[in-house]
């Protein structure tokens, strides 16, 4: 039953365990989640109601119930939450990590979530009580409080007796971090070298001071670029003076990469919220609206642009039929550009590191890709077109300088936006289009205007 759980829930095995449940077959569910991967059973989960998934968590160790909450989607986590009483979290949330159960605190209804508070463990409260000051969105809000530390002035031997204590709340530690006697971060001294170091060397004599954090008030996508920047598992986080108060793991990390490329994924895409297939009408209305109002206006402005016009096109009528190849092929050389643009900004550097070389690299592409094309669209006339030989040649002239334009651009908005604290994946949606449908336009026209 192992596979059919974690290769795509059959039909035949949901529809069995649906009549596990409505039968309250408590033997058949504990056999088939036995030993099963806390993630596959989440996915489950997915299959059945708020209620359903209740019944089928309660039957499970309190650990592994944990973990599945702390999988769940936020959306579906919020609404799950509500059918729970507060001392039945108290004894879920007591087994979680202190930075896990701060989010998870953070979506309950203040009441509950007072409740739940005076009920944790102390320890786990004092941590909870000092991460939810924090704005979800920075180190802070991501950071755990549960590490290992050594003061500076202890003895290798007296570290590893320290360490003994403290690996009982931390589930994956890779390093011990140095501080002094105030817990301002001084640096790390991995496992292995305090395993082979002699018991009576100090700390202060081994210990490595080349050590990155993040302060607590570095936002999230800024964390994550650090991370993957120095390719960090664990990255400690550190107050204003310096001092130690948490770490940040990469599954935190991950979740924030995640988060940022699916924004990323649907400003592109044109909706300007953050939504999924299951959430209301008017919700998934409101988010895309705004991009498909803008493209209505930008096809407003290229027919009042046409109509500027119409002359050229009363005495040429066979200018019309090439106006959507332009527009087309305008508006898929910004989005690559773009699109390149927007992935190489993820690398802090980029900006800085040569921009004018990459740049200058982008304008040679676009004129190979434009000789190119419109050599292409001109064989292809000279061919199928019949005997307007002259008029071709324009198309493609006008098709050429269309191709470096709209790449000049879709390389440029993307720079600018994020010069200004936008987020430069609006330049590789709808904004990029309209923009380039209106400039080929504007190009194509011209080009004609000026030579026929």
């Amino acid at each position: 039953m192992v596979e059919s759980v974690a290769f795509g829930l059959t039909k035949e095995f949901r529809d069995r365990f649906q009549q596990a449940l409505d039968e309250r077959d408590n033997t058949f569910i504990q056999q088939n989640l036995d030993g099963i991967n806390a993630a596959d059973i989440t996915a489950l989960l997915y299959e059945f109601n708020s209620e359903e998934s209740k019944y089928v968590l309660d039957l499970l160790v309190v650990e592994i119930r944990a973990e599945i909450i702390t999988d769940l989607d936020s959306d579906a986590r919020v609404a799950f939450l509500k059918t729970y009483q507060p001392d039945e979290l108290i004894k879920i949330i007591d087994h979680l990590d202190s930075d896990d159960a701060a989010d998870i605190l953070n979506e309950l209804p203040i009441k509950v979530r007072e409740e739940v508070l005076a009920g944790l463990d102390k320890v786990l409260r004092s941590q909870v009580i000092d991460l939810l000051r924090y704005d979800e969105n920075v180190a802070g809000g991501l950071m755990a409080k549960e590490l290992v530390t050594a003061r500076v002035s202890w003895t290798v031997v007296q570290c590893i007796e320290e360490i003994r204590k403290q690996v009982e709340n931390v589930s994956k530690f890779y390093a011990v971090y140095v501080v002094d006697d105030f817990n301002k971060l001084l640096g790390k001294v991995p496992l292995q070298k305090l395993i082979l170091t002699d018991s009576t060397t100090l700390v202060k004599d081994i210990y490595d001071p080349e050590l990155i954090s993040v302060q607590t008030h570095l936002e999230d996508t800024e964390v994550a670029s650090v991370m993957r920047k120095y390719d960090l598992e664990t990255v400690p986080v550190v107050n204003v003076y310096g001092q130690l108060v948490g770490r940040i793991t990469i599954d935190d990390v991950v979740d924030v990469i995640t988060e940022q490329a699916e924004e990323e994924r649907q400003l592109m895409s044109g909706i300007s919220e953050d939504v999924e297939e299951d959430d209301s009408i008017w919700r998934l209305t409101r988010a895309r609206l705004p991009w498909l109002i803008i493209g209505i206006v930008g096809g407003l402005l290229s027919v009042q642009f046409i109509g500027i016009f119409e002359g050229d096109l009363m005495r040429i009528t066979a200018i019309a039929f090439f106006i959507p190849l332009i527009q087309a092929t305008g508006g898929n050389v910004g989005i690559q550009s773009s699109s390149i643009v927007v992935q190489s900004l993820a690398n802090p550097g980029f900006v800085e590191d040569g921009l004018w070389g990459r740049l200058t690299k982008v304008f040679i592409v676009a004129i190979l890709n434009g000789f190119l094309l419109a050599l292409i669209v001109l064989a292809a006339n000279m061919l199928l077109g019949g005997e307007s030989n002259k008029l071709f040649v324009v198309v493609s002239i006008a098709l050429f300088a269309v191709v470096l334009a709209a790449s000049l651009i879709g390389t440029v908005t993307p720079l600018v936006l994020n010069k200004f604290g936008f987020n430069p994946a609006l330049a590789s949606g709808p904004f990029i289009t309209t923009i380039n449908d209106l400039l080929g336009l504007g190009i194509y026209f011209l080009t004609i205007h000026l030579i026929l």
